[in-house]
């Protein structure tokens, strides 16, 4: 196995990074959670643009990183947010000047050298392609806890004598609906809503009492007489505790308190979808479980879980949403639990290859047989010229006027213009109240801390960024952990190459042992993990020992002491191995005309019945279409940086994009 180091040559990307396995832990996801309106619509598809060699691309406008995203390291959305902000995507005429402006901005991005990804372990060469042309070039199906690969391949409902009929989902009017949402929402003074039952029989009013139960958990009902008409009044059984928590007594003892459905949706990251579900559904989203987070510019399948919402209900959902599809129902005694799931299996499909067939099988071999060093990929460390791991050292440091001023300052890189007015505004006045004034979303971090700091004042930071939802900050010192394991991983690879050498940590079980000289036959490279700093782990008995101190040294930290004065940010540690060799890999290389045709069904296209595409011997473009699976808290970006041989930093992307296509 020969070792390669990065060299000048990058990847382009226009659209954002993306996470690209599941985190085992909730704090490894801090992901956006807001409440979107409406059904979902198709993305526009990127336009094919001639990548130099030894590059690839990803279109689609640049300015999309800001419009859609806001910066992965500081506008994190919390739970619950209600407030609707502007989508601030561009007039098409104004792409070309926005994709420049981007750019200009991203020169303070981050590359992948500044978070320590700097080797490759194959020594094939490099060859460009299209990656995320489409979303749909991006599928990804989660693999459960019995190793199976989620599908969505039957969409019909379980039947259940207990379950209403189809009419309730008709006989309210869209008024009468408005009238119920707002009285289970408290969004008015009213305690009660009267519905005439018009030609009043047993049986309509039984459908009228179902149906306010069923599509409004929180509301009982009654039958009145009201001067000789029928009329169904609805009104709060048990205050607003009855919204989060669906009645009880309407559920049958004898079925599972949890509806298990697999989940396909498109162009979505999952906690969007789930408010979009519980939107629909008129819960909290606080009662749907599953097992990790999935991309958003992607199509992904994955199970998710929700507390007592009937199947019916549920399938109902596939009339008036597009981009999704719920199927697979089945009533389970428990919900899903984060960090469950086995991993991820991913079918990626790169166009428009400029690789010879020999370059991909040489590539492709080494990714099945030795696989790909298992670095952080760049999305765990922000896109704007403030990185989350400079955040993180700062909270680990006890630095808070520095945290402070990290995440509220102005800085270089994609952001949202509402953001920008509110950072310029803290740093001419250093008043929160003002700040915060000119933030239109109230629930990002900034907004938070800015709440924060009113509400505690500027002696006391700590409390002010406790407000922060507890993920939220620990994203940040996660963050530091893992730019200190990066750098680690490529000096122990320099140093000692690709393979197991005394000195170095094997788990057994949970438990990290050393190497021994006589027990180095024994291993090979995917064996050796290597720890994120903690208080809890142990370090490597070799150079690299005296590395990470140096480096924690240099951060100002003391690696023999890791404990904080807030429990919250005393670091256990972990370890993670070093190198992940891919399951179940496969590739074929096709040709194709047309830039927009779909190279491979998807589940909906099976469960429609649609004939798989049928690819000519020749074309006017090459892609190189690949299915892998990984383990939680993998980046596949890593893994197609091995293939391809690229730089997957949005910093290198973007200039290279722009200055190519001027």
């Amino acid at each position: 196995m020969e070792l390669t180091e990065v060299t000048g040559v990058s990847l382009k990307r226009g659209s954002h990074a993306v996470e690209d396995n599941d985190s085992v832990a909730p704090a490894e996801e801090a992901k956006r959670q807001k409440v979107l309106d409406g059904c979902l619509t198709t993305g526009q598809d990127g336009l094919e643009h001639v990548s130099p060699p030894g590059s690839v691309h990803v279109p689609g406008p640049p300015a999309a990183v800001s419009a859609r995203e806001g910066g992965k390291n500081s506008d994190v959305q919390l739970e619950e947010e209600e407030e609707e902000e502007e989508d601030g995507l561009s007039e098409e005429g104004e792409e070309e000047e926005e994709a420049e402006s981007f750019a200009d901005m991203m020169k303070h991005g981050l590359t992948e050298l500044d978070v320590g990804i700097t080797k490759f372990v194959s020594s094939h060469q490099g060859f460009s392609g299209i990656l995320k042309e489409r979303y749909s070039d991006f599928v990804v199906h989660e693999i459960g806890k019995d190793g199976q690969i989620s599908h969505l391949d039957d969409l019909s409902v379980p039947v259940d004598e207990e379950d209403p009929s189809e009419d309730v989902f008709t006989v309210l009017t869209a008024e009468e609906k408005q009238r119920l949402e707002e009285l289970q929402l408290f969004k008015n003074k009213e305690t009660s809503v009267a519905i005439e039952v018009i030609e009043d029989t047993k049986e309509k009013r039984t459908v009228i009492h179902q149906a306010i139960k069923s599509l409004f958990p929180g509301l009982e009902t009654k039958t009145e007489d009201r001067e000789g008409k029928k009329y169904i009044v609805a009104y709060h059984a048990a205050g607003k505790k009855a919204l989060a928590n669906p009645r009880k007594h309407s559920w049958p003892k004898s079925r599972g308190s949890y509806c298990h459905f697999v989940l396909y949706k498109e162009n979505k990251d999952t906690m969007d979808a789930i408010n979009v579900l519980s939107k629909y559904l008129r819960v909290k989203p606080n009662i749907f479980s599953y097992m990790g987070t999935k991309d958003k510019r992607a199509i992904t399948v994955q199970e998710i879980a929700v507390l007592k919402i009937t199947a019916q209900r549920l399938a109902h959902l596939n009339k008036c949403l597009m981009n999704f599809k719920l199927g697979n129902f089945s009533y389970q005694k428990n919900p899903l639990k984060l960090g469950e799931l086995q991993g991820n299996h991913f079918t990626v499909v790169l166009r428009n290859i400029t690789g010879t067939d020999d370059q991909v099988q040489k590539a492709m071999n080494s990714l099945k047989e030795i696989g790909f060093i298992n670095y952080y990929g760049m999305q765990r460390f922000g896109t704007t010229a403030v990185p989350t791991y400079q955040v993180g050292r700062a909270i680990l440091q006890n630095s808070w006027t520095e945290v402070m001023d990290l995440i509220l300052k102005p800085r270089s890189g994609a952001e949202k213009g509402y953001l920008v007015k509110c950072r310029e505004e803290w740093a001419k006045t250093k008043d929160p109240a003002a700040a915060l004034r000119k933030l239109p979303v109230k629930r990002c971090v900034e907004g938070q801390l800015l709440r924060g700091l009113s509400k505690y004042g500027m002696k006391n930071i700590v409390s002010a960024f406790g407000i922060i939802p507890r993920n939220n900050r620990l994203m940040y010192i996660h963050s530091y952990q893992s730019y200190v394991w990066n750098n680690m991983v490529s000096k122990r690879i320099e140093e000692y190459g690709l393979k197991p050498v005394p000195g170095d940590l094997v788990l057994k079980g949970a438990t990290a042992t050393y190497i021994d000289e006589e027990d180095v036959n024994n291993y090979s490279i995917h064996d050796v993990v290597m720890p994120l700093p903690g208080f809890d782990v142990i370090y490597p008995k070799h150079k690299i020992s005296e590395a990470y101190r140096e480096m924690l040294t240099a951060d100002n930290l003391d690696i023999d002491n890791m404990r904080h004065k807030i429990r919250d940010y005393s670091l256990s540690g972990a370890y993670r191995k070093i190198i992940i060799r891919p399951q179940n890999v496969s590739w074929e290389v096709v040709a194709y005309d047309d830039p927009k045709i779909p190279l491979f069904n998807t589940d909906v296209d099976n469960l429609e019945g649609k004939p798989p595409p049928v690819f000519a011997s020749e074309g006017k473009y090459r892609a190189l279409k690949m299915d892998f699976s990984l383990p939680p808290s993998t980046y596949a970006t890593m893994a197609i940086r091995e293939v391809l041989k690229v730089d997957t930093s949005i910093k290198n992307q973007t200039q290279l994009n722009t200055t190519w296509l001027r």
